[in-house]
């Protein structure tokens, strides 16, 4: 009996559900040891020193990748077998742990609620304030319509980022999978950019992010289309023509799907003039031209329920798929 609680316990389908359901209750914890935040900190350590013997192009920025996989995954694998070998249930619990961390539903909701509140009370300098803690573009050119849209694309883009992605890699590779993902993931956001500094040096780190997640956001367009149908104030139809038709403005491969999309459901115009250093970086409008542009703090809060909808359906599907196919994903704890 034993034995069956174990496997039960061990099985894949098991471990998605639980940290699935440890996101949705507990979020993502802030603290100084987070295996996000370590991953930063070693990612940043190597930067600094091939910046100092002079690898700031397009070489350095690969070995930056290859070094950080490489030690990423290297420190986790031998904590888990170091654990397992005391007990399975310590790496078992390690891989749960690793999974939660990996995840990040909760806190992309509650953040995006933030800024409905400040927009629901016309506090526009709370509402920059919050919706600075989601995207890294300028805030300062925003009114009250502009910020909402902000939070309705970081809630459908992260979706992808930091949901549906990761279940996907989960999926086929099980916890290192989403750690190989999660490092991936990381480059981008930290060296990811096309600036002075970054134009070369983080070149593979950000290529390397749109390859993994171009299968990823496609089939968020599809859960997002899908998940729309359930809702009364939502067109799955609409969402599923937009996102096709409009994905191919914004100049990533991947963040227009879910954008697009979303804008097609509520049925609202996104992106617009976005600033970055005081810069306009671009002015695509996502959604059909006589929809309204902006959205409202009803729009938040219909995209949260929306977004969390999607993410339960993917995992849903993954879960089903992994417990009744009997597959096991490779390396799959």
């Amino acid at each position: 009996m034993k034995i069956e609680f174990a496997e039960i316990l061990m099985h894949p389908a098991t471990i998605l559900a639980l940290i699935f359901g440890l996101d949705l209750l507990f979020g993502d914890p802030v603290y100084r040891l987070h295996p996000v935040r370590l991953i930063g900190k070693l990612l940043t350590w190597y930067e600094n020193r091939l910046l100092k013997i002079g690898l700031d192009g397009k070489f350095g920025g690969i070995l930056l990748v290859l070094l950080l996989l490489a030690s990423s995954l290297v420190i986790g694998w031998s904590i888990f077998y170091l654990l397992a070998s005391l007990h399975w249930s310590l790496g078992w619990l390690w891989s749960v742990y690793l999974g939660w961390s990996f995840l990040a539903l909760s806190d992309l909701l509650q953040h995006a609620k933030h800024v409905a509140t400040a927009i629901k009370e016309a506090d526009l300098a709370e509402a920059k304030r919050q919706v600075g803690m989601l995207v890294g573009r300028d805030t300062k050119q925003m009114d009250l319509a502009a910020c909402g849209r902000a939070a309705v694309e970081s809630v459908s883009e992260n979706l992808n980022d930091g949901v549906i992605a990761p279940l996907c890699y989960f999926c086929f590779f099980g916890i290192p999978g989403m750690l190989f993902y999660k490092v991936v993931s990381t480059l981008d956001s930290m060296v990811g950019y096309r600036n002075e500094r970054y134009q070369d040096f983080g070149w593979c780190g950000a290529r390397f992010d749109d390859l993994l997640s171009w299968i990823p956001a496609r089939l968020s367009w599809l859960l997002l289309s899908g998940s729309a149908t359930l809702f009364p104030g939502l067109s799955g139809i609409n969402a599923f023509r937009v996102g096709w038709q409009d994905y191919s403005k914004l100049p990533s491969p991947n963040a227009g799907w879910c954008e697009a999309t979303a804008a097609g459901a509520l049925k609202i115009k996104l992106c617009g003039p976005v600033w970055r250093e005081e810069k306009l970086a671009h002015d695509y409008w996502l959604g059909s031209p006589d929809d309204r542009e902006g959205a409202t703090y009803k729009d938040i809060q219909l995209m949260n329920k929306f977004a969390l909808a999607t993410a339960l359906l993917g995992a849903f599907i993954s879960g089903s798929c992994l417990w009744f196919s009997g597959f096991t994903p490779f390396f799959s704890t």
